[in-house]
């Protein structure tokens, strides 16, 4: 279910409004709930408030049935997710270390919300909060639609969130408020009849985050993140660019971050002098000297990095051989065939991290032989 235009419509054209009062957020959510959501929040320490009251106040709405005033748009809603709170632990180990554990940190958040559900005990019936299957989908409906508002809110809006992801390249529509916390939308450029509407939900070169987040595979990225993961990762490193980009793109090259980052871990276990001149050519743009440091280093990077592309390529191998294991065993046990009903997307997931990995090591293969 998702927007479409059904006429061309010119750039910056109006698409929807939808009034304040027709939008939920999670600051209008707190003053309805009042001490107990404040009380919840404080003994968690939940560091993401306003979606908590924004799941509170879903919840409170489904209680309402048909005298919600947002009982028509929650029944819209879908009841299916496969994004990482609604993954199972077989999933979990389909999944590459770096996806497995972005989608497991969903997991995690939903069991925090499940917590601080208890200290609420008036707002919400002990029905509701004993629903698991509604708790995780009140859960799932706000994570994967709330939009945040200019002024730092998060908000569920009617209509607007009706909107496709369109990664990088493909976003036809932005939103905008006024001050009175109207919503509107409107098109970002020419957009012909019957093409989806779509905007950009998150970082279009992190489909694994994306995948965990909202339960979908962003096949349109023109990049990805290379999986390399530093185990205490400095304040110089992330201004090397890590992890965010650190990238391997779909033709098989590679950011020039990922070639600074390992030359710094590199240089950190040879030189730690070095390591700091290095690190210093980068923030103030001295071209000569990171050259003179990348030349002298390359052998080292070039090896550390093609032993990394193996061993993600090793992994995803091992991965698909285990998988296809179980599912064996579990048709020889006479198991239902739909019970991993997620299997699919999480295979199309690992297929696409493996198809841009190969061309990497395709790349750092050609350079080992020039």
């Amino acid at each position: 279910m998702h927007a479409i235009t059904n006429r061309d419509l010119p750039a910056d054209n109006p698409i929807v409004c939808v009034p304040a009062d027709l939008i939920m957020t999670g600051g209008k959510s707190r003053q309805e709930i009042g001490t107990e959501a404040i009380r919840a929040e404080q003994t968690l320490m939940l560091s993401d408030h306003n979606s908590f009251y924004l799941f509170l106040k879903v919840l409170k709405e489904y209680e309402l049935g048909e005298q919600s005033t947002w009982y028509y748009y929650l029944n819209s809603l879908p009841r299916y997710y496969s994004n990482g709170a609604s993954m199972t632990d077989f999933c979990f180990g389909c999944l590459p270390p770096y996806a497995a554990t972005q989608a497991q940190e969903e997991k995690n958040r939903l069991r925090r919300f499940e917590l601080a559900l208890n200290e609420v005990t008036t707002f919400l019936s002990d029905d509701t909060k004993r629903n698991s299957d509604l708790v995780k989908w009140a859960f799932n409906v706000v994570h994967t639609r709330y939009q945040e508002t200019t002024g730092g809110d998060y908000a569920l809006i009617p209509m607007a969130d009706m909107f496709n992801h369109g990664g990088a390249d493909y976003v036809d529509a932005y939103i905008s408020y006024d001050d009175d916390g109207n919503c509107y939308a409107y098109s970002t450029r020419d957009v012909p009849a019957g093409r989806p509407l779509r905007v950009c939900y998150g970082d279009p070169t992190n489909p694994s985050k994306l995948l965990a987040r909202y339960g979908f595979l962003d096949e349109s990225s023109s990049a990805t993140f290379c999986k390399w993961m530093a185990e205490e990762p400095s304040s110089e490193l992330y201004q090397l660019g890590y992890p965010n980009q650190m990238l391997f793109y779909n033709d098989g090259s590679i950011s020039n971050e990922v070639w600074n980052c390992l030359l710094y871990e590199e240089l950190g276990n040879q030189s730690p002098a070095e390591q700091q001149q290095f690190h210093q050519a980068c923030m103030v743009g001295d071209e000569a000297t990171k050259a003179g440091y990348h030349e002298q280093y390359f052998p080292e990077t070039l090896s550390a990095l093609r032993e990394h592309v193996a061993f993600i390529l090793n992994e995803l191998e091992e991965l698909a051989t285990w998988q296809q294991s179980v599912q064996d065993k579990e048709r020889h046990a006479n198991l239902d065939a739909t019970r991993h009903p997620r299997l699919p997307l999480i295979k199309r997931h690992n297929d696409f991290v493996k198809y841009s990995f190969e061309l990497v090591q395709q790349n750092l293969d050609a350079m080992v032989s020039s």
